[in-house]
């Protein structure tokens, strides 16, 4: 096969792969858009629509280390193909939920099936893509996820305002189910499992148990993994409680637009999200740099929220949540760095423990900020949801802010271990 169809083919499977991912982040965020609606359906509090909206990254952090470890002992196919297959059984029980009980079971389980999907996408990348390539399209599997948070903006407002929220979702678990089959059908764990050349570094054969366990302690034993872990749950537990939850209500409650309006802001902060990963990825593998490049990233996206902190005008809130969804895409970075430290045999593990630490940041806050807003209720109920305060979301945003010092504490000790410890011909290849 000439190298022009092989990069043709391997694109292809990583297509099917990100689109899988693109609809796991689609209702992760979908939230944001449905907050009022479920509020209403369901009779919520704040303290209880966070825990709904957290009810998915309690399952999906939780198995992250457990995801790591079953990618890198049967392969990416097989464990993306089942665990799509999984999350879109999750989104139809969600759709047909009558109460807040099956909800909560039910978002449970789009958690649980799409707990896979991104893992499974880096160990094929780590089996099909060059070291040079690496950051590149690990960025670019992020800018597709990206993508399903647009989705899950203005064009899902839409969609509920012309059929409803629940034969909207239906139809996203629908288009999911037809993305399984390709996977299933398509996708293969190595090159050579398609009768190609080796072009990764991923090439031996799937680890044995032992292997697996022996490569866990070595991830859990590193301080540049709790690093990495912690900087991610400030970061990723901030953006996707605000971007999916309670953006699309500050907005709302405290500019008087509508919903459709209010996620168009949002859609500005998912913008951020699909181009700051193929941004930094790329100037990453350019610059070989890491470790100074995730630093900055996290300064910055402290700063996106101390300006939310001041309930700017609503122009400087667009860009505000632009700035801190494309910061992510530098704390990404993370897990190249995590690959780099490792053999590639264990890049399932070492991607599965930085994601679980990550996603339960996204598992906690959203409760954290609901129960800070319940403080701050107004007493007023419009089209079934609580109308909160600008105090209320002041704190909420201070939050938030507080989580980025604590992203460029880590950051900051982060590149200091990675600058000193290593030689300086080593430094641009791993750290900085």
């Amino acid at each position: 096969m000439s190298t022009a169809r092989m990069r043709r083919r391997r694109l292809l499977l990583w297509g099917l792969l990100a689109a899988g991912f693109l609809f796991v982040n689609f209702h992760r965020t979908a939230t944001a858009v449905l907050a009022e609606t479920l509020a209403g359906a369901f009779d919520t509090t704040a303290a209880e629509l966070g825990f709904l909206h957290a009810s998915f990254f309690w399952i999906y952090a939780g198995l992250q280390l457990p995801a790591g470890l079953v990618v890198d002992r049967y392969g990416p196919r097989w464990v993306a193909g089942v665990g799509l297959a999984v999350m879109t059984g999750g989104v139809a029980w969600f759709a047909s939920a009558g109460t807040l009980t099956a909800a909560l079971a039910a978002r449970a389980t789009i958690g649980l099936g799409g707990s896979v999907l991104y893992v499974a996408t880096l160990r094929y990348l780590a089996s099909w893509y060059r070291p040079d390539e690496y950051a590149t399209m690990t960025g670019l599997t992020i800018a597709a996820a990206g993508i399903g948070g647009i989705l899950a903006t203005t064009p899902l407002a839409l969609a509920i305002e012309a059929v409803g929220w629940r034969t909207a979702l239906l139809a996203a678990g629908g288009a999911s189910g037809v993305v399984t089959v390709g996977i299933l059908a398509a996708v293969r764990d190595r090159p050579a499992d398609a009768g190609l050349e080796s072009v990764g570094t991923a090439e031996q054969s799937t680890a044995s148990l032992s292997e697996v366990v022996a490569n866990t302690r070595t991830v859990l034993g590193e301080r540049e993994t709790w690093l990495m872990g912690l900087m991610l749950f400030f970061v990723l537990g901030a953006n996707f409680t605000v971007l999916g939850l309670w953006g699309v209500p500050f907005v709302v409650d405290i500019y008087g637009t509508s919903v459709a309006q209010a996620s168009t802001y949002v859609l500005l902060g998912n913008v951020g999200f699909v181009l700051g990963s193929p941004v930094f990825g790329w100037l990453s593998d350019r610059l070989e740099r890491r470790t100074s490049l995730i630093a900055a990233s996290t300064a910055a996206f402290t700063l996106s929220y101390v300006a939310l902190v001041t309930v700017p005008p609503l122009p400087v809130v667009g860009a505000a949540l632009f700035c801190a969804l494309f910061a992510n895409g530098g704390v990404a970075l993370a897990f190249t760095v995590g690959k780099e430290r490792h053999d590639p045999e264990v890049g399932g593990t070492v991607t599965g423990v930085i994601n679980s630490l990550g996603y339960f940041g996204a598992a906690v806050l959203p409760a954290v900020m609901g129960v800070v807003l319940d403080a701050y209720w107004t007493g007023e109920i419009i089209s079934g949801a609580r109308v909160y305060t600008v105090a209320g979301y002041r704190v909420a945003f201070g939050i938030a802010a507080l989580a980025g010092l604590l992203a460029t504490g880590c950051a900051a000790w982060l590149h200091h271990r990675e600058s000193g410890t290593q030689a300086p011909t080593d430094a641009a290849t791993r750290g900085d």
